[in-house]
This record gives C-alpha cells, sequence and structure tokens, in this order.
C-alpha cells in the first residue's frame, strides 16, 4: 500500500528491539563483522558463524567530511539490519530499496554511541548487544527474539539540531478565503480551520505558505518533511508527524509511488524551506476506497500542511 506518511507504515527502527545472546563468544566475533560497497548503495554484509559477542562494536567503514552528529541530533539514515541469532543471520529490513529514514541519534543507546561524533557522508557499521538495546524483551511483531543481536550498517546523510524541526522561509500566506485558514507560532505544529459552508475543491490545491530559500525539490530526491494531516469533512487531524515529534521522510515521483498522487504532484517544484498547503480530493488522495483506519471515506477531501525541511539526492550527504 502507498504510504500517505507513517501513520500507516511504521519506520522500521521505531519498533526494533535489540537484544543479545545469552552466552558470549571472545569480542573478535563482533569485530569479525565486515561490510563492503560505496556509500549510498546497498552494502553487502558478512556475519561469522559464531555467536556475537556481549559488548558494542563500532567501525567506521567510509569517513564522511560533513558536519559532525550531536547526541541529540535527528539523524537521516540509510541503513541495513541483520539479526544475528546464536550462530546464524538474516536480513531484518534495508532502506537502500526505498528512501533513508530519520531517527533521533537518541533512539537506541547503541545508535546514539555508534554515530555521536561521527561525520555526515560516513558509514557506520555497529553490532548492537542488549545492554546497549531494548534489554532482552525481544520484539514478535518484527520476528526479533530475546536472544538476538542485531547489525547496523548506516549511511549518515543529513542532520538536524534537537528541538523542533520546522519550515525557515518567509511567511507570505495564512490561506483562508476559501480555503483552510493555517495558524501557527513558527516552530510549533500547524492548527488548520476548515472554512465553514464551502464546498471542497476537486482538484488538486497547492499553496505556499512559507517561501524557503533554499534548492528546488525534484523528482527523486529523499525529502524529509513535517506535516499535519485534517479531514476536511470533520475538520480533525488524523495525523501528524508533529505528535510524534519525528519527520517523515520519502522518495518524491518514485515508483511505485511512496505517497499519494497528491503529496508527489505539490511538493514537486517547492523550495526547501517552504511551508505548503495540500488541499487534496479523493482522486489523488485514496480514491474510492478511502482508508477506514484513518477515519477517511472515498468521498473526502483532504488537508495537509507541509514543512519542507530538506531534499537529498540518493547518495550524497550533506
Amino acid at each position: 500500500m502507498r504510504r500517505i506518511v507513517a501513520l500507516f507504515v511504521l519506520p522500521l527502527i521505531a519498533g526494533l528491539a535489540l537484544a543479545g545472546c545469552g552466552s558470549s563468544a571472545p569480542p573478535s566475533a563482533s569485530a569479525a563483522v565486515t561490510a563492503k560497497g560505496s556509500f549510498g548503495a546497498s552494502p553487502s554484509v558478512t556475519i561469522p558463524k559464531q555467536k556475537p559477542a556481549s559488548t558494542l562494536a563500532v567501525k567506521t567503514l567510509i569517513e564522511g567530511n560533513g558536519a559532525t552528529i550531536k547526541k541529540s541530533d535527528l539523524v537521516l539514515v540509510n541503513y541495513t539490519i541483520y539479526v544475528w541469532s546464536g550462530t546464524t543471520n538474516k536480513l531484518l529490513g534495508s532502506t537502500y530499496s526505498s528512501s533513508p529514514q530519520v531517527l533521533p541519534a537518541t533512539v537506541l543507546p547503541g545508535i546514539q554511541s555508534a554515530v555521536t561524533g561521527k561525520k555526515l557522508g560516513s558509514r557506520v557499521l555497529a553490532v548492537i548487544p542488549p545492554k546497549q538495546g531494548y534489554g532482552s524483551s525481544g520484539n514478535s511483531q518484527l520476528g526479533v527474539t530475546g536472544t538476538d543481536t542485531l547489525v547496523f550498517v548506516m549511511d549518515l546523510l543529513q542532520k538536524y539540531p534537537s528541538g523542533t524541526v520546522s519550515a525557515s522561509g518567509a511567511q507570505v500566506s495564512s490561506g483562508g478565503g476559501s480555503l483552510p485558514t493555517v495558524t501557527v507560532a513558527r516552530g510549533s505544529a500547524p492548527k488548520v480551520t476548515i472554512p465553514k459552508g464551502v464546498t471542497a475543491p476537486t482538484t488538486l490545491v497547492t499553496k505556499t505558505l512559507i517561501k524557503g530559500s533554499g534548492p528546488v525539490v525534484a523528482k527523486g530526491q529523499d525529502v524529509v518533511v513535517q506535516y499535519t494531516g485534517v479531514n476536511w469533512r470533520t475538520g480533525q487531524v488524523f495525523d501528524s508527524s508533529w505528535q510524534r515529534s519525528q519527520p517523515f521522510s520519502f522518495k518524491i515521483g518514485a515508483t511505485p509511488s511512496q505517497v499519494i498522487p497528491g503529496w508527489d504532484k505539490g511538493l514537486a517544484g517547492q523550495t526547501v524551506g517552504s511551508r505548503v498547503l495540500l488541499v487534496i480530493p479523493p482522486s489523488d488522495a485514496y480514491g474510492s476506497a478511502g482508508q477506514s483506519q484513518a477515519g477517511i471515506k472515498g468521498t473526502d477531501t483532504l488537508v495537509f500542511v507541509v514543512d519542507i525541511i530538506s531534499a537529498v539526492s540518493p547518495g550524497s550527504a550533506g
């Protein structure tokens, strides 16, 4: 199913539970994990047929020359994850064939230790035992048991300062009239008010509320955004990255699309730093099927306020 945003497909990292083996091998087992390949390309990972060690192992495979990641930063990363169970391992997931994700450096103690102090443009390998992960609880939803260690290979693409990440340009409009009115203190989630007694537009409407001074968003880039989604019919918020304190990333114009058509059409050509109002009819949203999980009917028009934080071309870092 195409993603509207993270409401319907949770980022893999958000649900991961890291654990380790009950008995550990010498540290050389974890240290022997290797990953080959160039930055931005899916790595070839080799894990020895031994039990992992009980200590965190971190290697910088490619040294970047970008900005240094701080302990509290949000970081845009491409990653591959393997589950290491005893003497066997399997691939759990990878973003290289889809789009990178934004992670808090604090998402797991092992991730924080692995990326803090590293420079953007680096590729980092981390073998994370339970005491640097989620302990021995495991995660049955993902098939990770309480005796599993995880192996991460991460390409560090962009970083965003701690605190609220939002549009950075100049205010040019608040909407209104026949369109929703958007009120917000910069750095906070926008409040969207649907005009009373006004019929929703039947075609896609795109209106710039804050004009960013950054580069133009182009098809094929990995775009990082903050957003609020409101149902025109109910006037209620049905999804928001602000509520999760974690921006959302997707590849714009991907085949197959990673978001609803209204996002691909309405955000392409906008500039980084902008806040954009999108009024999206059913034909550019979920069509006649709607999305019952979010209370969206097949006749519902959706309203999004989207802050464009960054746009990164595949394989690049800043």
